[in-house]
């Protein structure tokens, strides 16, 4: 759930459409922000009424100027301050006394400067508060809108952006400048260009909800420093792609940060924050790029084309090195090369040389003419066993460039199949180059990115056709056994449970413990491991131990009597050793299970995203190999079974060289269960079953070990 309630519809699209605008503060100095907002409000077209605030002027570029914003005698719809940030609390009060609803503050000098900055920005906020007003900002670039009903440029970039159907949204306004300059050499287009700056009031979800129904919008692009609120970013995420299709797109910076805390459990150490967020991402459907070029790669391929039905692709080329490389980046990244009907191999046969590979990839030769391009092209398309086609040029000394460029405009215009190009090289193939971008055919550099980019929309399409099922809610679970237990400690000042106490909560949710008993002499641990059953395992219980492995506090496969003697007595020993006097709070015996596979399941809370869930290969290799996957809580039943493919170790949980498969169902319920108790108990920081036995498909699973922080 969100912090707040999000903004309506209604109150961004007043920040959009304003049918008058007062820049407050704006001056006549041209080269600063004040000068610069107001002139490219005027120069880029904006359709509405223009109201320049200064008690110092009479008259800016022609218009005149009020004292003060209660001043102007109209209704005004929107207000942009350039204020200094030591005066815009006095611009924001008469904002409101005039009855202005709407406002982007573009100033400097607030959150991002420090504690006086942060003070200056939440009496921004409370009067804004008081006067019900929707602000973006501070601290940031300003808004663009390109709909020719409003033309807005309400910032200080260089540029107007061509008008377009990709929203891009930002919390760095000066990584906005560089991305309407890159966007502008592509020919790429915006609906939206927002840069949000400090998002005191108005922030990325709010902005998400509106883009959701924004109808000039197709394709959502988002720089993020930061989440607002982790749960209402991914369920806003997860509405707008099952119920409007668009792609969601997300470059997040602070990827690698520095001096990450040691953490007691295997989880806490393996749950470092891009892990989590790039799960969380994974889980809401979000696409997660590395860098903006990426980013754009990806947004053309779904803002200009229509999404792939399937994988099955076609590629074109007049040169056969990259057409091998396109192939195998394409089967690399999942994509299959489509077996043309004999149709479409006589099509193709009749019409190209007889040295051209008709066979894909279609080889149409060096010296290719823009018809032969054509030929091929409207062949692959029209075959049903294509469901899209990669077409590329190499610049030869008799290749009509801007030709071949043109007849690929035309026929991917007139296909309902994605269509992209890469026309490798720079600058003899510019003007093919810009001239399919001018067309809104995809265009990539290099083909391998080509190939990335389409297989990033055909991961989208598979993404659409997932359907989510509720998130199970158990009710044989004995909540007030484990609260009994929680409290107990909390009260008594313990953050480590015993392993008793561990599996005595475990097994309060349903999930399979094994036969057990805590036993405090010798000839009690014999009769207990008769009753269980050999083989068995001793382990020493004490508040003093998180790893009671490191310190010779376990025993495993006691199979008879004389051995459990021996291991009793071992234990004792190594523990007395190590542990203050009075420490050893008795033995615990426990059933050994078989050779089942081991896995680890835990669970960490963290303070940005929530109840984080992990899986992975388990025993002591887990922090070795970290061939783990990350969840947020609640998880439901579809993202559990991605969850749990997707480690690299899956095979061996399907079964390999002869084994037999393992039982995925019981691992699926586990991570069920321990999602309903991450959620309904906030006092678990973290929790660690591992290992987790998980036995032949059908015989279940079993916690030999676990371990809870509180």
């Amino acid at each position: 759930m969100s912090f707040r309630k999000m903004k309506t519809r209604e109150e961004i699209e007043r920040i959009f459409y304003p049918a008058s605008i007062a820049v407050v503060g704006t001056n006549k100095v041209k080269g600063t922000v004040p000068c610069d907002i107001l002139e490219n409000i005027l120069k880029d077209g904006y359709q509405g009424i223009i109201y320049p605030v200064n008690p110092k002027e009479r008259s800016i570029c022609g218009l005149r100027v009020y004292k003060y914003v209660i001043d102007i005698e109209d209704q005004v719809d929107l207000a942009v301050i350039v204020y200094p940030a030591s005066v815009c609390h006095l611009a924001v009060e008469q904002c409101g006394q005039k009855g202005i609803k709407s406002m982007v503050i573009i100033s400097a000098g607030f959150r991002e400067t420090g504690p006086p900055g942060t003070e200056r920005e939440k009496l921004v906020g409370q009067i804004a508060n008081k006067y019900g007003i929707s602000f973006i900002g501070p601290n940031c670039l300003g808004i663009i809108n390109t709909d020719p009903l409003v033309r807005m440029n309400a910032s200080f970039a260089r540029r107007m952006p061509d008008e377009g159907n990709i929203a891009f949204v930002s919390q760095s306004g000066a990584l906005c400048t560089a991305v309407l300059d890159y966007a502008a050499s592509k020919h790429i287009g915006f609906s939206k260009f927002i840069s949000f700056g400090n998002k005191a009031e108005i922030n990325e979800i709010d902005l998400l909800n509106y883009l959701k129904d924004d109808p000039l919008t197709k394709v959502i692009l988002l720089y993020l420093e930061e989440i607002s609120d982790v749960q209402a970013f991914m369920e806003i995420s997860r509405t707008i792609i099952s119920q409007t299709r668009k792609p969601v797109l997300v470059l997040k910076a602070g990827r690698t940060p520095e001096g990450a805390s040691a953490a007691a459990s295997h989880t806490g150490a393996l749950a470092g924050k891009d892990e989590i967020c790039e799960a969380a991402f994974r889980q809401a459907g979000i696409i997660r790029c590395d860098d903006i070029e990426q980013m754009f790669n990806y947004a053309i391929a779904f803002a200009y084309r229509p999404l792939p039905k399937g994988n099955h692709i076609a590629i074109i080329t007049n040169a056969g090195g990259p057409g091998v490389l396109t192939t195998d980046m394409a089967v690399r990244m999942g994509l299959k090369l489509s077996e043309f009907s004999e149709e479409t191999t006589r099509t193709l046969k009749k019409n190209l040389p007889a040295a051209a590979n008709i066979k894909n990839p279609v080889d149409v030769i060096g010296d290719a003419s823009p018809e032969r391009y054509s030929v091929a092209l409207n062949a692959a398309l029209n075959d049903d066993n294509v469901e899209a086609a990669m077409v590329i040029l190499t610049p030869q000394s008799m290749t009509d460039i801007k030709s071949v460029a043109r007849e690929i405009s035309s026929v991917a215009e007139n296909s309902v199949k994605p269509v992209l190009a890469s026309f490798m090289g720079a600058s003899d193939v510019a003007i093919g180059v810009d001239l399919l971008q001018k067309k809104n055919i995809p265009h990539y550099q290099l083909p391998e990115n080509m190939c990335r980019a389409f297989a990033c929309a055909y991961g989208f399409t598979k993404e659409l056709e997932k359907k989510h099922t509720p998130v199970p809610r158990f009710a044989d679970i004995d909540s007030a056994a484990v609260r009994c237990l929680l409290d107990e400690a909390l009260a008594a000042g313990r953050h480590y449970l015993t392993e008793t106490e561990t599996l005595n909560i475990l097994e309060a949710c349903r999930l399979p413990v094994l036969p057990r008993a805590v036993v405090s002499s010798c000839s009690e641990a014999l009769y207990v491991a008769a009753d269980i059953g050999y083989p068995v395992v001793m382990k020493v219980v004490s508040d003093f131990i998180v790893h009671k492995s490191d310190m010779g506090g376990v025993v495993l496969n006691i199979s008879r009597h004389e051995e459990a003697e021996e291991a009793y007595k071992k234990i004792i020993r190594n523990a007395e050793a190590s542990l203050p006097k009075g420490a050893i709070a008795g033995l615990l015996v426990e059933k050994m299970v078989g050779d089942g596979q081991e896995v680890i399941l835990g669970l960490k809370r963290d303070p940005q995203f929530g109840p984080v869930i992990m899986f992975g290969l388990g025993g002591i290799y887990v922090e070795v190999f970290k061939d783990v996957s990350f969840r947020i809580a609640p998880v439901w039943k579809e993202s559990v079974r991605e969850m749990i493919t997707e480690i690299r170790s899956f095979p061996v949980l399907a079964g390999v060289r002869g084994k037999k498969p393992r039982d995925v169902e019981s691992i699926e319920t586990c991570i069920e269960r321990l999602s309903q108790l991450a959620l309904d108990f906030p006092e678990i920081k973290e929790l660690d079953m591992n290992p987790l036995i998980v036995e032949e498909k059908g015989k279940g699973c079993f916690v030999a070990d676990a371990r809870i922080i509180l």
